[in-house]
């Protein structure tokens, strides 16, 4: 199907991309990577009069730390994270996720913050982002907000996004200490969503836990941070009966459907192993950092 008629418009700076937006509020949606809005345009899922294509303002890309944050600018593409030597060396569970994002041709043109902004329960980004504590910034013509990442996912494909606004970065906080990560992804074949995935980041001090990290894909109406099970590690020594309690705490607050991918008891059970093993996972790389 060939998506309704539509403007295009390609501002060559924020300012201009966030006046267009406040002229055409919700008749407008911003264009960068295309891997979700254009096939829902294709089905006519999302019509829209005026695509804002951002691809040529520059400073909304590349992958710095600065001011104690990771910054990852609303162009960054998937891969740009799964290359990124900096993401590599030192934000474990985003390492783990960028290569499982999809197939090559969606990772190579859909960027982070999109993904973040069309808020599929389904889609990897959120759990990651949920389980290191990690910010949206978005811009409009009055101002900047900083959205932490717990308020930005509202619900299904439901963000805190307003019509006017544009997402210029993803901010992670720098780590600290010794850490460890890991994302565990089912799936049916490779490139396909998620039946269930779970991302975890651990942050080790003297032997205990001193932060844990864990967000859910695909098991509710919006990925889930499992803040009990969180809980539940704080302070803890990394054992198998503390990663036993975290993952029964984190398929509680798992709420998946019965579907042709199993039932919901079974993807609540695949909840608790992978919290297990992406604990287990993220604490012995924890303890082998320098």
């Amino acid at each position: 199907m060939l998506p309704a008629r539509f403007d295009y418009e390609r501002p060559s700076s924020l300012a201009d991309a966030l006046s267009l937006l406040e002229q055409h509020g919700e008749d407008a949606k911003v264009l960068a990577g295309g891997m979700s809005l254009i096939p829902l345009m294709k089905l006519r899922f999302a019509a829209p009069a005026v695509l804002v294509d951002i691809n040529d303002l520059p400073d909304l890309n590349g992958i710095a730390e600065s001011d104690g944050w990771l910054r990852i600018g609303a162009l960054v593409r998937h891969h740009d994270v799964e290359q990124s030597d900096v993401v590599h060396s030192r934000y474990p569970t985003l390492a783990a996720a960028a290569p499982l994002i999809s197939d090559p041709l969606v990772r190579n043109r859909g960027t982070v913050a999109g993904s973040l902004a069309h808020a599929d329960p389904a889609g990897d980004w959120g759990a990651v982002m949920l389980s290191v504590g990690a910010q949206v910034a978005a811009q409009s013509a009055g101002g900047l907000r900083v959205i932490p990442i717990q308020d930005f996912l509202v619900d299904t494909f439901t963000s805190a996004l307003e019509p006017n606004e544009v997402v210029t970065e993803v901010r992670v906080p720098a780590p600290t200490g010794r850490n460890g990560g890991a994302y565990l992804k089912m799936e049916r074949k490779v490139g396909d969503f998620a039946t269930v995935a779970v991302a975890v980041s651990l942050a080790m001090e003297d032997g205990r836990i001193a932060r844990a990290g864990i967000g859910l894909t695909a098991v509710g109406p919006k990925n889930i941070r499992a803040a009990d099970a969180e809980a539940s590690l704080a302070g803890a020594e990394p054992t198998a009966e503390a990663f036993a309690e975290a993952g029964r705490l984190a398929a509680a607050a798992a709420d998946p459907q019965s579907d042709l991918r199993g039932s919901a008891d079974y993807k609540r059970n695949v909840v608790s192993v992978f919290v297990q093993r992406g604990l287990a996972q993220a604490a012995a790389a924890a303890a082998s950092a320098n």
